[in-house]
């Protein structure tokens, strides 16, 4: 998620620095009696066959309290979810009736003082907002009943004020226990101290230190050199892998240790190798917002974000708008190479937009059709993409001048009297949102949502694009690229044209394919020429080409 992180000059002493890091008036204090930390339950009904994993799927973000409402307060919750979940996987693939989600992401959902929940109160409890742990459970058995992944976004880098391991760590310095087992548990500096250039601190009233917290004051860092507190985020993941959650989106991975990608990494490969001993096949993507050379650090341990393709100046918006697809496919096939060189079991997890971004169809629109091109380039492609919950619909939503990530969170629009809100802090205004929800465009043949279900209805029925052997194309004095993907001795020729005119395309300098498997977009596709050697590809469209 994206965090404020404070920028602070710090000078020679901590002193200084501390006092210019002020904890918000909102921000709740610091427990003056420390509660039990929170013993991990026990109970593990819904434990997952690991052995078996298909990763190369098509994932689907909720942002929780703003997806769907079941209870009529306003906020969304795992009901909801539950109740809408015909609309993401209907449980039949030859249907066509949902939109043939395969993964869903779920942003936080431990108990939490915040909307957003990435300040966990609670890891071993399903915040109240949300529903119950019994409620994960039911979530959980419809998800494989139905063939879909569901992760957890897991937050390890820093955890609320009001977690009983800050309660215990503030006791254990008021009352100055050094062997407190909680005394070392948070990162902290002692006034007088130097502190660590660019990260920030605040005083922990009635103590002489500063609790480090580079995101929000209400958001102190885990100390990761206390092997304490590695094993109780272990814990934490297998108590939800136990309950037969699939795997994790880590948020902030980079800054376990801030500004160190070395002992970050070397991190989340002790971690990650631990909980892959134990459930062999776990889904894991980390949130490393950087260029590729940085998430390429954390590659060995775990998938990565690619933050260099996606947002509005991303390489497939770049593209959409009219721009190369043959240079984004060499691209993605660079990138490939990268990857697996440091991982065999790498894999490509693009996406457009997320919950800490704009949406996309505000950059992208519909009506100029760059938005479907875009979507045609990163769902028609390997790996895993990452749709973001109301993409599908062309919802919009974007910070504007009042700077608030509520405004990218908004409530999904399904037109049939859903009482779920905007979440607080929301400024952007209704009359900007889309009329057309789900209810209208699930009706309408030429709606967005029935693009995107084509969209991921081919990708389904050409398994190689997701999974096979990449090799970019491209066409010699032309924007039209593509690639071919070879998996169990089956080429399919993936092509894009994302300019407004239509381009003719000599086949048989790609090789021998002559079946038109699939083609999408705002125009159409045509074989001609001997034994169908030549393409005809209108403006702004897709094909997948068979041999």
């Amino acid at each position: 998620m994206v965090k404020r992180i404070f920028a602070l000059l710090l000078a020679a002493l901590l002193l200084a620095s501390c006092f210019a890091c002020k904890k918000k008036a909102a921000e709740a204090p610091a427990p003056t009696e420390a509660p039990a930390p929170t013993e991990a339950p026990t109970a593990a009904p819904l434990k997952t066959d690991y052995a078996v994993a298909d990763n190369a799927r098509v994932f689907y973000e909720i942002f929780v309290g703003s997806f769907a409402d079941s209870n009529g307060d306003g906020i969304g919750d795992l009901r909801g979810i539950i109740n809408r979940f015909d609309y993401l996987n209907d449980g039949d693939p030859n249907s066509g009736k949902s939109l043939g989600i395969e993964g869903i992401w779920l942003s936080p959902i431990f108990k939490s003082p915040s909307y957003h929940k990435y300040d966990v109160a609670d890891y071993y409890e399903i915040d109240p907002d949300f529903g119950t742990q019994a409620d994960l459970d039911e979530l959980v058995a419809l998800c494989h009943q139905r063939g879909v992944k569901l992760i957890l976004d897991m937050v390890i880098n820093h955890t609320a004020r009001s977690n009983a391991w800050f309660g215990a760590f503030t006791k254990a310095h008021r009352q100055d226990i050094k062997d407190d087992p909680y005394y070392d548990f948070y990162t902290y500096c002692t006034q007088g101290e130097k502190a660590p250039a660019g990260r920030a601190f605040s005083a922990l009233s009635g103590t002489n230190i500063y609790y480090e917290c580079n995101f929000d004051g209400g958001m102190p860092e885990l100390n990761f050199d206390n092997p304490a507190v590695r094993e109780e985020v272990l814990k934490v993941s297998r108590y939800y892998l136990d309950r037969g959650i699939d795997g994790f989106r880590f948020d902030a991975a980079k800054y376990v240790y801030f500004g160190d990608h070395k002992k970050s990494e070397e991190f989340w490969q002790e971690y990650l190798s631990t909980l892959r001993s134990e459930y062999p096949g776990l889904y894991t993507v980390a949130e490393v917002w950087d260029p590729d050379a940085i998430t390429g650090i954390y590659y060995p341990a775990t998938n990565c974000f690619n933050f260099t393709a996606s947002g509005s100046e991303g390489r497939f918006a770049t593209a959409a708008k009219q721009g190369n697809a043959g240079a984004l496919t060499k691209y993605v096939e660079q990138y490939l190479k990268s990857i697996e060189g440091k991982n065999p079991d790498a894999m490509f997890v693009p996406f457009l937009a997320n919950h800490d971004t704009d949406r996309v169809a505000g950059y992208l629109t519909v009506e100029s059709g760059y938005m479907q091109m875009a979507a045609n380039m990163y769902i028609l492609g390997p790996g895993s993409p990452f749709l973001y919950y109301g993409e599908e619909l062309g919802m919009r939503g974007s910070r504007g001048s009042a700077q608030t990530d509520a405004n990218r969170r908004l409530a999904m629009v399904w037109g049939d009297g859903d009482t779920t809100k905007d979440p607080e802090g929301t400024t952007y205004g209704r009359d900007k949102q889309i009329q057309k929800g789900v209810k209208d465009q699930k009706a309408d043949e030429k709606s967005l949502y029935t693009y995107y279900k084509k969209l991921i209805m081919i990708r389904k029925a050409n398994p190689a694009i997701a999974r096979g052997e990449y090799k970019s194309v491209s066409i010699p004095d032309s924007k039209v690229g593509g690639f071919t993907a070879t998996l169990d001795g089956n080429t399919v020729l993936v092509l894009h044209n994302p300019t407004k005119s239509a381009q003719t395309i000599d086949l048989a300098k790609l090789g021998d394919f002559k079946t038109l498997r699939a083609s999408i977009g705002l125009g159409s596709a045509q074989l001609t020429g001997v034994n169908g050697s030549s393409l005809t590809l209108d403006g702004q469209t897709s094909v997948v080409i068979g041999k």
